[in-house]
């Protein structure tokens, strides 16, 4: 009898825990959306990038999403406050746009709405929003361009925004499309208008941010290039951002890095103040730390579970192919989370044709592991842009996925949890009233959380909505801000569960 009981004890126990453990893994459900499909010959084969941000005001995130050859299709949010995600299709008459590629949201105006940055195989267009969801093309040269890569900042002492375009393919060249990679452009700011700086070397640019990766209160640009082993002497790149820029030298630190460069993210993972850096490729995904003072990075050792290298289900043992990179706390639980859009670049045969999206859940090790069929996000179409962002204010991480010849998908995060969250939303009047550059410092006691308000990255697309902070069981953290080209705040206490709009 006490031997059966204990069974019976032993067995409730492990039912528990196992219970338990069911309960905090992440779970999506798929949301049904018009549909929408990015599309087009091998100028399309890269971008396929994702907006999301509030055009109207309501306080929920819409979507603008590239079309390729088709027309790009802004997505109206109607979800409930906590309720299930929906969204009805309502694109204005000025984003019948051909050969879109990606979309970035941006006050370039800083008339308090947000604008949009539509990148093209063509001219690339600024289109300043009116705040009911419709835009208006701005009066901006920018250029005929294969654009792939996008990214801006505010400069010290500068009203308005400096602009860098990454592109691919020259297409003028002869001699392409092989080692014909075109030079990237940056726009900066004159008391006339724009001065327009080439950057050159340029190795078909797909992704670019700027970010204050040193923590020096200015910004540089990291652009993540696509071919390297067609163009000699190709790389990762770092450009100080002098007047003019110049290019990080190996005597400051730079080491070279090469790969077939798709994405770029970044986020302090291990909490110790300073940014990794990960950069999805064909191959391995390349999660790289600082090391030291300078702008040296390293990869993280290969158990950390983030090189997500070949598809995790299916029967396809060749390379994977990442995109788009979206760090994101699923579960709330205080631990970054990774989510890597995958899909092969068309046919490429020494590539995974059935390529499973990756959503990485991190340990309290430091550690990833995978966990995208579980949740229900390992789709096997040719994933490119993406945006995991709360997409009806519950406090969970939802995603959002541009598939190249396949229908756009969105998912809800349902994940039964009780842990606790904290959105912040920044906001400056005047110049730069998104306050790009700033960072954001969050302490639940056990670790601080760090973020910088940026534009750029990603694979063709980002976000501008509040930053998304998972705190575990801590409900009163300390909050503080550094604005743009300006000291830290005091540390304040602020309740969890909430969603603010801090105005500086």
């Amino acid at each position: 009898m006490l031997v059966r009981s204990l069974l019976i004890a032993v067995f409730l126990i492990s039912s528990s825990l196992a219970q338990s453990a069911l309960a905090e893994l992440p779970q999506f459900i798929p949301v049904d959306v018009p549909n929408h499909v990015y599309d087009g010959g091998w100028e399309h084969f890269v971008g396929g990038g994702v907006a999301v941000f509030d055009c109207n005001g309501d306080s929920k995130p819409d979507l603008v999403a590239a079309g390729g050859t088709n027309l790009p299709i802004l997505l109206r949010n109607t979800s409930r406050v906590a309720g299930e995600v929906s969204f009805v299709a309502a694109t204005p008459k000025n984003l019948d746009l051909k050969g879109t590629t990606g979309v970035y949201p941006i006050d370039a105006n800083n008339d308090g709405l947000l604008d949009l940055m539509v990148l093209r195989v063509g001219s690339d267009i600024l289109l300043h929003g009116a705040g009911d969801c419709t835009f208006s093309p701005a009066p901006l040269e920018i250029g005929d361009h294969w654009s792939t890569a996008f990214s801006a900042t505010w400069e010290a002492n500068q009203i308005k925004p400096t602009f860098a375009f990454g592109h691919y393919v020259d297409q003028a060249n002869a001699e392409g499309p092989f080692e014909a990679c075109d030079t990237n452009i940056i726009m900066r700011p004159t008391a006339s208008g724009y001065s327009l700086i080439k950057l050159n070397p340029g190795y078909c640019a797909l992704s670019m941010l700027f970010t204050d990766w040193a923590r020096k209160g200015s910004a540089d640009l990291r652009i993540s290039n696509d071919r390297h082993y067609y163009v000699h002497k190709g790389e990762e790149q770092l450009w100080k951002m002098a007047n003019p820029p110049k290019l990080y030298s190996e005597t400051e630190g730079w080491k070279r890095h090469m790969l077939w460069g798709m994405g770029i993210a970044t986020r302090d993972l291990d909490r110790d103040g300073r940014d990794e850096v990960f950069l999805s490729s064909m191959g391995d995904q390349r999660l790289m730390e600082q090391v030291g003072e300078g702008p040296t990075y390293k990869d993280v050792p290969f158990a950390r579970g983030t090189a997500a290298q070949r598809p995790y289900i299916g029967d396809d043992g060749r390379p994977s192919t990442g995109w788009h990179i979206a760090f994101g706390d699923i579960q709330n639980d205080g631990y970054d989370d990774i989510f890597i859009a995958k899909g092969n670049v068309q046919q490429m045969p020494g590539n995974a044709i059935k390529d499973p999206n990756n959503l990485l859940i991190g340990q309290v090790d430091g550690s990833f592991v995978e966990r995208g069929d579980v949740a229900g996000v390992a789709s096997f179409h040719r994933g490119r842009g993406a945006a995991l962002v709360d997409l009806n204010n519950d406090g969970l991480l939802d995603l959002a996925v541009v598939n190249r010849r396949a229908p756009l998908q969105i998912w809800q995060n349902t994940t039964p949890t009780s842990k606790n969250w904290l959105g912040i939303s920044l906001h400056q009047e005047g110049a730069n009233t998104q306050a790009v550059g700033a960072w954001i410092e969050v302490d639940n006691t056990k670790s601080i959380q760090s973020r910088e308000i940026t534009v750029g990255g990603g694979h063709a697309g980002g976000t501008a909505v509040p930053q998304h902070f998972g705190l575990g069981d801590q409900k009163i953290v300390r909050l503080r801000i550094k604005w743009p080209h300006s000291k830290w705040s005091k540390w304040q206490h602020i309740t969890s569960n909430q969603i603010l709009k801090i105005t500086r």
